[in-house]
């Protein structure tokens, strides 16, 4: 397999140039309800959403397509569109050479997917935005990132020149190159497997995964908590208390305004990607609290507390939450909700104040971004210091900076089930949490759920369609949650019927969909964690939780046909090793 895709890319890289073909419909994204499609409104290319009729047009007229794939929050995805997409030039190319297809990966995330998995596989890259090119049978054939607009307007006529060349010979390539590989069979032992390999990507030193950029990876993180709650280890738990204090305690935490970012470019978490995401913020919470339980440590509880704050602040519409804060400010400016000038700082505070923050968050130094200094600290505060932070962060709060940042308004069913599950348990400590938790539950009942269905979400005062298998999985966590910590026998039920719709939908002949019907010909993985935990895994262990019969006997099932047969890297089986320990 690794040979035919090498051969893919080879040929892709040797493609030759090639002339315009006449164009297709118009841009057909106006007026709908995913703030991230709407903006492509305005773009001179002809976007039209990813269907069947997509699928069709493509195979009518013989032309590969080009499924672009972001979100409204992505700065990249803004950046892409400024240069390449409302380029009049870039347009005509597109217009002229592929069926464009505008997707917003929040609303399919199950064809995001299996297209970054596709782009990781053959490329060694994932990542927002992603261009792929899509055969008219709906096998990926290439893949790309954001590209300055020359660069991807090369691969673009080098791309649709080859395919009329040569359109049989590239389909074949992309049927092989599209085919998942055949896994590895799993480890017998896969908790212990993911322990030694979370042991091998974790950084002793300044916490978390990797030596790159730092993602939260809650998934992993969570399942390395329940170890140590299984079996404490003292190496473990203070690789966990490093992790959790760098987090809350460097520049991926807002200081300010409150709430996680993304992820840090760096690996010392002091240089933000600047969207805030619901299902982060919402996970993390949830990872607070069980930490402050399970190490033994209350200043986790008031992270957790003060991250759904930020939540019922600054993103919740009624009684849901929105999908994200975007990373660009309203005059376009990556982080300009967050970064100040150092003399607009200091103009706020007392001489003792500016005196204390200006050694902390190094002021004096040139600033890192170029919008500013980000007020997070990089050493500890000294003696009399704390109190003096406090007040100065107080004080750049009351300014203001961060209200009236664009938001993705998208109210979707699986992040907010993640969210209902963190507010549940949070409502056993303080009641304003399971008010709002109980406002959540009956929006996800009464709004979302048809009494046959669950819709993928709402937006702009419209559905967003059918739910995937994580909206289920993550909306039924969320209920499950909120019933036993209330003691709701309403929302046990709904909880239960919410599972066994999403067996009925997504589980077949012995395996797990990530959607009900996918047009796209390459399958993604559910029982693998990315940014949420696997969607397989979680429906599992409710099924296991349940006290329902059939439930329980068909996650006993697929739990140890997953153990069978769900080979691959066990880093990525975080939630599945828990389940299997």
């Amino acid at each position: 397999m690794h040979s035919v895709l090498r051969m893919a890319v080879g040929l892709i890289a040797a493609l030759g140039l090639g002339a315009d073909q006449p164009a297709a419909a118009g841009n057909r994204l106006a007026g709908h309800p995913s703030p991230y499609l709407a903006m492509h409104a305005q773009d001179p290319v002809q976007w039209r959403e990813w269907d069947e009729a997509a699928l069709a047009e493509a195979r009518r007229q013989n032309r590969l397509l080009l499924v672009s794939v972001g979100y409204f929050a992505c700065h990249w995805c803004h950046v892409m569109q400024r240069e390449t997409f409302l380029d009049p030039e870039a347009a005509r190319l597109i217009n002229a050479e592929f069926i464009p297809v505008k997707v917003d990966r929040e609303v399919n995330a199950a064809l995001d997917t299996a297209l970054q998995d596709f782009a990781q596989r053959v490329g060694g890259r994932s990542g927002w935005p992603l261009n792929v090119f899509v055969t008219p049978e709906g096998h990926p054939l290439f893949a790309m990132q954001y590209a300055p607009r020359a660069e991807f307007m090369r691969t673009a006529q080098e791309l649709g020149a080859r395919w009329r060349q040569n359109a049989a010979g590239l389909a074949a390539l992309a049927r092989a190159a599209s085919a998942a590989p055949e896994p590895a069979p799993p480890p017998a032992d896969l908790p212990g497997a993911f322990a030694r390999r979370a042991q091998e990507e974790a950084d002793p030193l300044r916490g978390g995964f990797g030596q790159t950029a730092k993602f939260p990876l809650v998934p992993q993180l969570a399942a390395v908590l329940e170890l140590q709650r299984a079996a404490p280890q003292a190496e473990r738990a203070e690789f966990l208390r490093l992790t959790l204090d760098q987090m809350a305690g460097q520049a991926l935490y807002d200081h300010v305004s409150g709430g996680f970012f993304r992820y840090t470019v760096d690996p010392d978490w002091q240089a933000p990607h600047f969207e805030k995401m619901l299902y982060d913020n919402a996970q993390l919470a949830a990872l607070y609290l069980r930490a402050a339980e399970a190490l033994g440590e209350p200043r986790y509880r008031a992270v957790a507390l003060e991250t759904l704050d930020f939540l019922l602040a600054q993103m919740r519409e009624g009684p849901a939450f929105v999908a994200s804060l975007s990373a660009v400010d309203r005059a376009g400016v990556e982080g300009g909700a967050y970064l100040w000038q150092a003399e607009a700082i200091r103009a706020l505070l007392s001489p003792q104040e500016w005196q204390a923050v200006r050694r902390l968050w190094v002021l004096d130094r040139p600033a890192e971004f170029e919008a500013g200094y980000l007020p997070a600290p990089v050493s500890g505060p000294g003696a009399g210091e704390a109190a003096l932070v406090r007040q100065a962060l107080a004080r750049l709060r009351a300014a203001g900076k961060w209200q009236g940042i664009p938001r993705d308004g998208k109210q979707l069913a699986g992040w907010n089930g993640l969210a209902l599950a963190a507010l549940a348990e949070a409502g056993r400590h303080e009641p304003r949490y399971a008010e709002a938790a109980a406002g959540l539950y009956r929006f996800l009942r009464e709004r979302l759920w048809d009494g046959r269905r669950l819709h993928k979400g709402r937006s702009a005062g419209q559905s967003l369609g059918g739910a995937e298998l994580e909206d289920y999985a993550y909306a039924a966590l969320g209920v499950w949650r909120y019933a036993r910590a209330q003691g709701d026998a309403q929302a046990r039920r709904f909880a239960l019927e919410l599972q066994r719709q999403a067996w009925r939908r997504f589980h077949r002949d012995g395996a797990f969909r990530l959607e009900e019907r996918a047009l796209l010909a390459a399958a993604a993985d559910a029982w693998e964690d990315g940014h949420t935990p696997a969607p397989a895994a979680v429906l599992v262990g409710l099924g296991l939780e349940s006290q329902d019969a059939r439930l329980a006997g068909l996650a006993a099932k697929a739990l140890a046909q997953a153990r069978r047969g769900a080979g691959g890297d066990p880093f990525w089986r975080a939630s599945l090793a828990v389940l299997a320990d």
